[in-house]
């Protein structure tokens, strides 16, 4: 699928709020809403859009420490120990990074001793991990759920 001017202008909108109506949309492209919501479920249908989620501040909810992690695995141990990781409730992202087979991991947890706790009963649980190296988060100045384009 080839996206257009007007696709983009869609997905820019759907970005910064994806609960905008379709007419909304149409209003201020100057198309129909029908125009808006074929190419929206050509989008969805062609993969260009994944799907519609929601967006949760992660500090209103209990969730008050961010840590990103690099995560060094023997490569034979890479895709399970990302799998696994993957599964945990507080791991927000897992990525597989270039290097020597390294994952780049986003964690929310409520407070320090969750950390500690994630890092060393479940973190250093997993066997073929041979290095880990963390990064708390201190403040936040600029979180893209959406690729503005």
């Amino acid at each position: 699928m080839k996206v257009d001017d007007t696709d983009r202008q869609i997905l820019n909108l759907l970005t910064e709020n994806g609960r905008m109506s379709y007419v909304d949309i149409g209003k201020e492209l100057g198309i129909s809403r029908v125009a808006v919501r074929d190419r929206v479920q050509q989008m969805m249908n062609e993969g260009v859009i994944e799907r519609f989620s929601v967006v949760i501040n992660s500090e209103l909810v209990g969730k008050g420490v961010s840590a990103f992690f690099e995560v060094d695995c023997e490569p034979n141990h890479l895709v399970d120990v990302a799998e696994k990781l993957s599964n945990n409730p507080n791991v927000a992202s897992c990525y597989q990074m270039t290097g020597p087979s390294t994952l780049h991991m986003h964690v929310l947890v409520e407070d320090f001793k969750s950390l500690e706790h994630f890092i060393n009963e479940e973190l250093y649980a997993f066997e073929g991990i041979s290095r880990v190296e963390s990064h708390i988060l201190l403040r936040r100045f600029k979180s893209r759920s959406g690729l503005k384009l």
